[in-house]
């Protein structure tokens, strides 16, 4: 099996790493009894991903990990940006990209953070998310 190149990583550096799991059942109770939740944490294009799959709160789970790894990553806690602020896309490759605007971005621009590298992982209770910071 081909292995993915990693060259485009040379002569970069972390700069800092979070990390963050999520019980996914949790995560589903939170979604049915608290609607207002998912509209003020997830950004659109996340809740329609989220949304589109048989179980919403495993994808739920998994982006709201990666929210609180980037968090960490940005060393602020709760309240030191907005949950909105730090997103989940995907490269073309498939690849899981955070995208941090507003005080998200303000704080890696502080950190000298050029670009964050994000894993997503999920069993069928939890959710995993690393973030790193790189220069």
């Amino acid at each position: 099996m081909d292995m993915p190149s990693l060259d485009h990583l040379v002569g970069e550096r972390v700069v800092s790493i979070g990390v963050d799991a999520v019980d996914i059942e949790r995560m589903g109770t939170i979604v049915g009894r608290q609607p207002r939740f998912v509209e003020r944490v997830f950004t659109e294009a996340e809740r329609t991903y989220s949304l589109a799959a048989a179980n919403p709160a495993e994808r739920f789970a998994a982006r709201f990990a990666a929210k609180e790894a980037g968090l960490k990553a940005l060393g602020v806690g709760l309240g030191g940006a907005d949950f909105v602020d730090l997103g989940v896309a995907k490269h073309e490759s498939g690849e899981p990209l955070l995208v941090v605007t507003g005080r998200a971005a303000a704080r890696a621009e502080e950190l000298g953070i050029r670009r964050f590298l994000l894993t997503l992982t999920h069993s069928d209770s939890v959710a995993i998310a690393v973030v790193a910071g790189l220069a």
